[in-house]
């Protein structure tokens, strides 16, 4: 939406709803500029280094250098959300859906990684959230990841949103490599060039056991630079975008349905993998025109994914 029409939005809902109910707080027309900044194609590059050991005996690992080339596709943008979906895709044409991130300003709650596998659903109170939007961001297969809080600065040029510190499991980069912890605490900072984006995180690499730290390793920083690319035919991932979008749409409505009972646990290995193989299966067969019954999404979310409230219940029987 053009800032024009965001700054006419508040006449025209005040007209729609009349003088006596009260409008939600729109967000600055600079803010969503910056976050719709994001879309567009890209070559990336991965960086992360640890930089600070907080272990006696402690030794930094190696430092993880990759890349890789992505598009950034907006699914959906409102007055006060924005969603965008990653897609990767390979030198061969070959395309892997990837990360999403949601923008909702002043969000009224967000989840939480709380411990193995498991999300809790958090209220958040109005002055947490005024001014501010909420990034959360979800896997592969659209489970839930990690979510910050934070406000966009445009004072210097370049708009720059800084998150609030939160906690986030293992790493996929770690998953088969790192058994010595278990979680992140993190900072994240998005920030517009005139390039592209980057993503910088400040990560503590973090033992827990349930909700309890019992061993802090590292720091380790993340930096992510996204680049403007003309180089890379991402054809194949429009076309998979637009052959798979509505089997995605259903998904990531199941995942908000089984959030909003308070949270959820996946009955998985710490990978995740029997959701994501599942997954990528049924969208496979809807990318080759072939039919998906609700039903089959529903057997997923049935084998591998339980509400908080029942999974606190049972752990405490």
């Amino acid at each position: 939406m053009r800032s024009t029409s965001v700054r006419l939005l508040p006449i025209l809902l005040s007209a729609a709803l009349g003088t006596g109910q009260v409008m939600a707080a729109l967000p600055p027309p600079e803010d969503r500029a910056a976050i719709l900044a994001m879309q567009g194609e890209y070559a990336v590059r991965f960086h992360f280094q640890e930089t600070v050991p907080l272990s006696p005996g402690y030794e930094a690992r190696q430092a993880k250098d990759s890349g890789a080339r992505e598009v950034v596709i907006l699914v959906e943008d409102s007055p006060t959300k924005i969603v965008l979906q990653h897609l990767l895709v390979s030198p061969k044409g070959h395309v892997t859906k990837h990360w999403r991130q949601d923008w909702v300003y002043e969000a009224p709650e967000r989840f939480e990684f709380v411990a193995e596998q498991t999300w809790r659903l958090r209220p958040l109170a109005p002055e947490e959230t005024a001014g501010k939007w909420t990034q959360c961001v979800y896997e592969v297969s659209d489970a839930p990841r990690y979510c910050g809080t934070g406000a966009w600065n445009h004072k210097y040029g370049n708009p720059t949103w800084t998150s609030d510190r939160s906690w986030r499991p293992l790493p996929r980069r770690e998953y088969t490599v790192r058994s010595d912890y278990n979680a992140l605490n993190a900072e994240n900072r998005h920030t517009i060039t005139p390039f592209g984006w980057t993503h910088e995180q400040d990560n503590t690499k973090v033992r827990r056991e349930g909700e309890r730290t019992v061993g802090t390793l590292t720091r380790e920083f993340g930096f992510n630079d996204y680049r403007r690319t003309t180089a890379t035919d991402f054809g194949p991932a429009y076309r998979y975008w637009q052959a798979t979008a509505p089997f995605w749409a259903e998904v990531r409505a199941r995942w908000q349905a089984a959030l909003a009972s308070g949270g959820l646990v996946l009955d998985t290995p710490v990978d995740g993998m029997p959701v994501i193989e599942a997954l990528f299966e049924l969208a496979a067969k809807r990318e080759n025109g072939d039919a998906v019954e609700a039903g089959a999404i529903d057997g997923v979310f049935a084998r591998h994914v339980r509400p908080l409230a029942a999974a606190e219940a049972t752990a405490q029987r």
